[in-house]
């Protein structure tokens, strides 16, 4: 799994033999500030970007290779199949369409092992967001009998999952999660995202500029509903700019706007909740929590450790859990969440090679 935060590649090796999957091993390889770089240049047009998008597609397959390797899968192991999700540069199912580069057919050469990839395409061409598709494999492993959950994944983007007794899961992207953070610190900071929240700690939000951040109209869609890098960046945020403010500020803005949106989407659309689970990047940041927290105090806000089920990994193994229902001839997305016509097969296959 790589995604929008442009951090870096998460692997896991997980067996999925029973109904709760269980971690074998993990692996994590950073990108380089070059790839991030080529990475972010490839989300706007520019020329020769066709050409350039093969050739980091092709340096992604290779990361990935390497964090397959990395995971000391032994050549007499079976694995049945790698789930890679891909690097997002385009997300736009309103054109009916979504792009993840990565060279998949590259990667089935170099591991020898069979491919599932482009997972959201299939559920676009059934009129759907093609995102969030994590909620199908939530409502799997991570839902109760009795008591209303929600799932949230603080990566680049922030996505909820509501998993509420004897009702139909339900999910969407809320808005940005660490994106906009992330991009602030490093222009900033010179740092790649801001450590538990400690500078947006030292800041006073700005409420002349949440509300402006708030007034964003996709903010007020009703679900199914999905955003990218496409929609929020720092041209985005800098439109809403006077110039004057302290950049100290503007941090805690971003994450007051990170966590307000959450909390707007669970008291909208999760009424009844009363456990909240993170994941992803986001989970690590304290202030982050503290002030959800504060924002939804009749909820419990954990990570979804609690439940037994690693945070830093959970999209991970969601991916590895999508290539198995693929491999199955089993439907994966939820068209109650994506917003598709029916159930699809999700993925594209390059077989091991012979």
């Amino acid at each position: 799994m790589s995604g929008t935060s442009l951090d870096g590649v998460d692997a896991v090796l997980v067996d999925l033999a029973s109904t709760q999957p269980r971690l074998l091993a993990t692996a994590y390889l950073p990108f380089d500030d070059t790839l991030k770089q080529d990475l972010l240049a490839l989300h706007t047009p520019s020329h020769n970007e066709l050409h350039q998008a093969h050739i980091v597609g092709n340096q992604l397959a290779r990361l990935y290779a390497a964090s397959v390797a990395q995971l000391g899968i032994e050549s007499g192991q079976l694995v049945r199949a790698i789930g890679c999700h891909g690097q997002t540069i385009r997300h736009c199912p309103e054109h009916g369409y979504t792009l993840q580069i990565g060279n998949a057919a590259l990667l089935a050469e170099l591991t020898q092992m069979t491919v599932v990839s482009d997972f959201r395409s299939r559920d676009i061409a059934a009129g759907g967001q093609g995102a969030p598709l994590v909620p199908a494999f939530h409502d799997q492993v991570l839902r109760h009998p009795d008591i209303h959950r929600v799932i949230v994944n603080i990566g680049g983007i922030s996505n909820l999952t509501n998993l509420s007794p004897h009702t139909p899961t339900s999910g969407f992207d809320c808005g940005p999660g660490n994106l906009l953070m992330d991009a602030w610190c490093k222009l900033h900071l010179q740092q790649a995202y801001d450590k538990n929240g400690a500078w947006a700690a030292k800041g006073k939000v700005l409420p002349d500029l949440l509300q402006k951040l708030l007034n964003e109209p996709f903010f007020a869609l009703s679900p199914p509903k999905s955003s990218g890098r496409d929609l929020f960046h720092l041209d985005w945020l800098r439109e809403k700019l006077h110039g004057d403010e302290q950049a100290v500020d503007v941090q805690a803005t971003l994450l007051a706007l990170t966590c307000v949106t959450i909390a707007q989407a669970i008291q909208q659309c999760c009424q009844g909740a009363v456990e909240i689970y993170l994941c992803g990047g986001g989970a690590h940041n304290a202030a982050l929590r503290h002030r959800l927290s504060a924002l939804l105090p009749d909820c419990r806000v954990e990570t979804t450790q609690l439940l037994g089920v690693d945070s830093d990994y959970l999209e991970a193994i969601a991916f590895a859990w999508l290539a198995q229902q693929n491999q199955q001839g089993k439907p994966a997305n939820l068209p109650r969440v994506t917003g598709a016509k029916h159930a699809c097969v999700l993925g594209a296959v390059h077989h091991r090679g012979i």
